[in-house]
């Protein structure tokens, strides 16, 4: 099925409040194909996601986020099919991590946005549960020809310490986006606004800013403002501690991501290099001082 035939088929009040806004214009996105009409963005849904979204959980916690004041609008979503309209943001910056870097204040203005969302009481139907998933990708793998890196089996064996350290000290859950990727983050100037639901679920908080300082590049000063910004205040010791043993554990996780889109064949990326490097940083991450302290402080 070709892109206009599934914009056609949307539903019929969209598809004139569509055609009264303009042509469709492509967007960014690794695994989905966005466009950007008039004052709309559609979302249609990549080939091979169904296998490991889940699209009604997404639906849920996007109208969540939207109510939170995080989000924008949602106008209409199909948990079915995974079609998801909603307002475009004018004026807002989509980063990266040179953005990140160029725009004074915008990491601090991404920690705002995570406390917003964190403490907005919402319930998100799914549980982000980070080892479960690791099994589950695993477990999608081992049905293809795709080879996991070299040594992966042994790095995993090594996080079993992460696993008993955060299961002994375990966090209270929020509802976190849990794929803080910097194109996930608009930037209005005066706050920051998070899309992209696919992968959220009720989660440690500390995943979310460890996630985005890998996924930014953030030097200490730009952690420090994000977490100065979330807090109000200096971070308390084990949340960083947590946040900094998350910043090793999120490449774990999405180095399998990773290889399931080369699995699926996934044109956007040159998904094994994408693996290897995710894989190569999680290793020199767990080598840290900061890594071995903080798993440390939370297993003393």
């Amino acid at each position: 099925m070709t892109d206009d035939t599934l914009i056609a088929g949307l539903r019929q009040d969209l598809a004139v409040l569509a055609a009264e806004q303009g042509p469709a214009e492509r967007m960014g996105g690794l695994t989905n194909r966005v466009y950007r009409i008039g004052r709309l963005v559609l979302r249609l849904p990549g080939a091979g996601t169904e296998t490991y979204i889940n699209r009604a959980d997404e639906a849920v916690a996007a109208r969540a986020a939207a109510e939170a004041g995080v989000s924008p609008e949602v106008l209409h979503v199909d948990p079915a099919t995974g079609i998801l309209v909603t307002r475009y943001i004018d004026g807002a910056a989509t980063m990266s991590p040179q953005a990140f870097r160029a725009r004074p204040g915008s990491a601090a203005r991404a920690g705002q946005a995570f406390a917003r969302l964190h403490r907005s009481g919402a319930v998100f139907p799914a549980r982000f549960e980070l080892f479960a998933m690791i099994d589950d990708y695993l477990g999608l793998l081992a049905g293809t020809d795709v080879a996991l890196p070299e040594g992966y089996h042994a790095v995993l064996a090594e996080a079993e310490a992460v696993r008993r350290a955060l299961a002994a000290a375990p966090a209270p859950l929020a509802p976190c986006h849990c794929d803080p990727l910097c194109e996930n983050f608009l930037d209005a100037g005066d706050r920051m606004w998070i899309v992209d639901w696919e992968y959220c679920g009720m989660n440690d908080p500390m995943w979310d800013l460890g996630d985005l300082s890998v996924e930014g590049e953030f030097d200490a000063g730009q952690e420090d403002e994000m977490l100065q910004a979330y807090f109000g205040g200096p971070a308390p010791a084990e949340d960083r501690a947590r946040m900094v043993i998350y910043k090793a554990m999120c490449d774990l996780l999405w180095t399998l991501w990773g290889l399931i889109q080369l699995a699926n064949d996934n044109p956007a990326d040159d998904f094994r290099a994408y693996a290897d490097t995710r894989f190569a940083r999680c290793k020199a991450l767990m080598a840290r001082p900061d890594f071995v302290q903080a798993l440390g402080l939370l297993t003393r």
